[in-house]
Order: C-alpha cells, then sequence, then structure tokens
C-alpha cells in the first residue's frame, strides 16, 4: 500500500483534473447543516476558498507529518474564537463534509483505501483541533458576557 501522503496527492491530482471546484458543494452542504453560520461569512467566495484550501492543506500535511500543521491549526482555533463559541461538532462536520464531498466528487475513483486515508488524517486533524481549543480554553478562558 502507496504511504498516506501519495494517496492523498493522487486524490488531489485526480480531484485537479475534474475542473471541479471542491467547495462550492463543500459550502452548500456546509449551510445546509449549519445554516445559522451563514450570516458570518461576509465574503462567502474568497473564505470559501481560504477554508477549503487551508484545511486540505492541513490534511495533507498531516499525512506527511509536518512540523507546521500543529502551529496553524492552533492559530486557526484561536482566530475563530472571535466567532464565538464554536462547538466542537461543527469543526468535526466541516472536515467530515469536506471528505466526504471530495469522495463525491471523485465518484468511482474514492477507493475504500482512498477514504480509509483521508478519513485517518480528518479523525487526527479534528483531535487535533479539539486539543487547540481545550489549550486557549485553558490560557485565555472566556468570560461571561457582560
Amino acid at each position: 500500500m502507496p504511504c498516506y501522503a501519495e494517496v492523498m496527492e493522487a486524490s488531489l491530482t485526480r480531484l485537479a483534473d475534474t475542473g471541479v471546484e471542491l467547495r462550492h458543494g463543500l459550502y452548500q452542504r456546509f449551510f445546509a447543516a449549519y445554516p445559522e453560520r451563514v450570516a458570518a461569512f461576509l465574503c462567502p467566495d474568497a473564505t470559501s476558498r481560504r477554508m477549503t484550501d487551508e484545511t486540505l492543506q492541513i490534511l495533507y500535511g498531516l499525512a506527511c507529518e509536518e512540523d507546521w500543521v500543529w502551529t496553524l491549526v492552533a492559530e486557526l482555533v484561536a482566530t475563530h474564537r472571535s466567532y464565538g463559541d464554536l462547538p466542537l461538532a461543527e469543526y468535526d462536520g466541516f472536515v467530515d463534509l469536506l471528505v466526504e464531498e471530495l469522495g463525491q466528487t471523485l465518484g468511482a475513483q474514492w477507493t475504500p483505501n482512498c477514504a480509509a486515508v483521508w478519513q485517518r488524517q480528518a479523525a487526527r486533524l479534528k483531535a487535533m483541533i479539539a486539543k487547540a481549543r481545550a489549550d486557549w480554553d485553558r490560557v485565555l478562558p472566556r468570560t461571561a458576557a457582560a
């Protein structure tokens, strides 16, 4: 079996070959699952591009065991604190929806091995997000609204 990064890179190459922008289906699904978040996206075109690309890069970076991944995840979790107390289930939902949308977009090219590799990295990312959130909450506890 090829290494995780090779499987993911092949998937991303196949995605590029489709010409499909993953973000369109991803955000349609995300906003359907979390309609209260629509108002938080002041510039959905730019935000959807950035968040989709960052998440794909992080997942691939995890597969490559890149050192920068933790720092970026911790920074993004800190940034998202300004949007309120986002439930972990929402972070998890976004990651899961991205992997599901990738699988749907790749269709028959989305093999069980490919799905398992992406889901493994997704689980690692979700655990990392939970840790970053707990760390930030410990260092900078949220205060009740006055």
